[in-house]
C-alpha cells in the first residue's frame, strides 16, 4: 500500500510544472513595451544630458578645455572643493561608524530619536540647512556678536561651507552601516569579548573586516555628495570668486556668464567625478553580493 502511494505521489510530482515566476509569463509585447520604455528614460534622462555635457565642453577644442579648467578662478574652485570633501568625509566617517554601532549593537532610550536626527538632512532642503547656519552665525545671528568680537568669520569663508557640507552629508555613512550591522547581529564580537579581546581588538578584527564593504559604498556615495552639493553651500559662501566658490557654484557664475564653454568644462570634471562614482559603486555593490553569497549556509539534506 505504502509502495503504490509513494509511487503515484511521485507521478504526480513528476507531472507538475515546476513554478515559473509572474514575470517571465507575461507577454511579449509587454516585456518589449516595458524594456523600451526603461532603456527610453535612461537614454533621455541620463545618457543624452551627459552626452551633452561633453560635447559643449569640447566644442571649442581642446585648448580651450584646458584653458577654463587652468583658469585661476576654476583652480580655486576645485582646490575648495578637494579641502570640503577632504574634511567633511572623514568626519562623517567616524561619526557614521560610532552612530550605526551605538543603534545597531546597543539598545537605549531615544534610539528612535537618533534615527530621526540622521535621516534629517535627507527629509530637509539644502537651502533650509544653509539657512540655519545663517540663522545661527550671521551678523545679526544667535552667535554673531561673539565671532565679530573675537574676530572669528564663519559665513562666507571656508569653515562655512565645511559646516554646511557635514550637515546634508552625513546620513550617508551611518544609513549603509546601520541595517548591515543589525543583520550581521552581535554573536562574533561577543564570542570575541569571551575569549579576552579588549574593545578596540574587537572592533579593528572582527567589527571592521565585516562592515568594510558597505563603509566604501557609503563613503563614495558621501564623497559625490559632498563635491557636488549646491544649495546649502550656496547660501553660506557668498559666491566670493577665487575663494569661496566650489565646483558647482563656479559653473553657475560662469552659465550666468554667457561663457558656455568654461561652464560645461568644470561641469565635465563633476560628470567625470558621477561615473568614477558610479564605476566604484558597481563594484563594491558586486563586492558585497558575493561577499553575502559566501556566509550563506549550506543546506544539508
Amino acid at each position: 500500500m505504502s509502495t503504490a502511494t509513494t509511487s503515484i505521489s511521485t507521478a504526480t510530482t513528476a507531472r507538475e510544472p515546476a513554478f515559473t515566476p509572474a514575470a517571465t509569463v507575461e507577454p511579449l509585447w509587454v516585456r518589449i513595451t516595458l524594456i523600451t520604455l526603461a532603456l527610453s528614460f535612461s537614454v533621455l534622462f541620463l545618457l543624452l544630458p551627459l552626452i551633452a555635457v561633453f560635447t559643449e565642453a569640447f566644442r571649442k577644442g581642446w585648448e580651450a578645455y584646458l584653458m577654463a579648467i587652468i583658469e585661476p578662478d576654476a583652480l580655486s574652485a576645485i582646490r575648495l572643493t578637494l579641502l570640503t570633501a577632504a574634511i567633511a568625509v572623514p568626519l562623517n566617517l567616524v561619526f557614521g561608524i560610532a552612530a550605526s554601532w551605538t543603534i545597531a549593537k546597543f539598545e537605549f532610550r531615544g534610539k528612535s530619536l537618533l534615527l530621526t536626527l540622521i535621516d534629517l538632512p535627507f527629509s530637509v532642503s539644502p537651502v533650509i540647512s544653509g539657512l540655519i547656519y545663517v540663522l545661527l552665525f550671521g551678523a545679526h545671528g544667535w552667535f554673531g556678536a561673539w565671532l565679530m568680537e573675537h574676530d572669528v568669520q564663519i559665513l562666507f569663508a571656508v569653515p562655512g561651507i565645511i559646516l554646511a557640507t557635514v550637515f546634508v552629508t552625513f546620513p550617508f555613512v551611518a544609513r549603509e552601516l546601520i541595517p548591515l550591522m543589525q543583520a550581521q547581529g552581535n554573536e562574533e564580537e561577543e564570542a570575541a569579548l569571551v575569549l579576552g579581546a579588549s574593545g578596540w581588538r574587537t572592533f579593528w578584527h572582527v567589527t571592521l573586516p565585516n562592515i568594510k564593504w558597505g563603509l566604501l559604498y557609503g563613503v563614495i556615495l558621501c564623497n559625490a555628495r559632498a563635491m557636488g552639493e549646491f544649495g546649502a553651500v550656496s547660501v553660506v559662501s557668498g559666491h566670493i570668486r577665487g575663494e569661496t566658490n566650489t565646483m558647482p557654484l563656479q559653473v553657475e557664475i560662469l552659465y550666468n556668464e554667457y561663457n558656455f564653454a568654461a561652464a560645461f568644462a568644470v561641469a565635465s570634471l563633476l560628470a567625470l567625478l558621477a561615473l568614477v562614482t558610479l564605476a566604484l559603486k558597481s563594484l563594491i555593490e558586486w563586492r558585497m553580493h558575493d561577499t553575502s553569497i559566501q556566509f550563506v549556509p549550506e543546506q544539508t539534506s
